[in-house]
């Protein structure tokens, strides 16, 4: 990965807008879950094993990027300032803010929340993609997995990671609903809309760097 590199150019931009998109990611979690009305197929399996471990939302998302971290090893991928940042900043977002704000409310106040998660979420997502910083830890994993074994489609491995997360999320307690599927379709043309405006353009004559993640962690 070329994220560290990346610093020389315009690393005040890169530097503030890495940090406001994975705070804003955090927010936006934070929405979707007090929404109570369905959550994206990690986050079910996040809040699954917070209901079968007893931490907090937040400490288990930390714990489970990490472990998928470890999971680059074998795919000789090396983690950027942005896979590291991800990990810690949007579990300790996300557990403050659901510390703040309180759950539940009325149907029209859950639906709000729901759609602001989404918009916010797919902003947070090309914010830190924009920095180009590294990937998330559940992205790495997928494009290094897709990229040492050539022919494999990164959309079916995408899709049948998350299947399996959803699922097992689910079986653990974690809220799949109204918001899990509005989620799936809206979080892709979201941040393509909001990718041109946060991408830091790069210096002339670049040198190659890796293909840029599907939305997600």
């Amino acid at each position: 990965m070329a994220p560290i590199g990346n610093l020389r150019h315009r690393p005040a931009r890169r530097l503030t807008q890495l940090y406001a998109g994975l705070v804003l990611y955090g927010v936006s979690m934070a929405l979707l879950i007090n929404s109570e009305l369905g959550l994206d197929p990690w986050d079910v399996f996040h809040q699954g094993l917070s209901e079968l471990t007893g931490l907090s939302f937040g400490t288990v998302t930390i714990a489970v990027g990490a472990l998928v971290l470890l999971l680059w090893i074998p795919l000789r991928q090396r983690p950027g300032l942005g896979t590291v940042s991800n990990i810690l900043v949007i579990g300790l977002v996300v557990d403050a803010t659901l510390a703040l704000m309180p759950a539940g409310g009325p149907l029209g106040l859950r639906v709000g929340l729901l759609v602001a998660g989404i918009v916010a979420n797919g902003a947070a997502t090309a914010l830190y993609i924009g920095a180009n910083l590294g990937p998330g830890p559940r992205d790495g994993l997928m494009t290094g997995y897709v990229a040492r074994r050539p022919g494999r489609s990164l959309r079916l491995v995408r899709t049948i990671i998350e299947v399996t997360v959803l699922a097992l999320g689910w079986l653990l307690g974690g809220t799949v609903g109204l918001g899990t599927i509005a989620y799936a379709l809206a979080i892709g043309p979201l941040t393509q809309v909001f990718l041109p405006l946060f991408t830091v353009p790069e210096p002339q004559n670049p040198a190659p760097g890796p293909v840029t993640p599907l939305p997600g962690r």
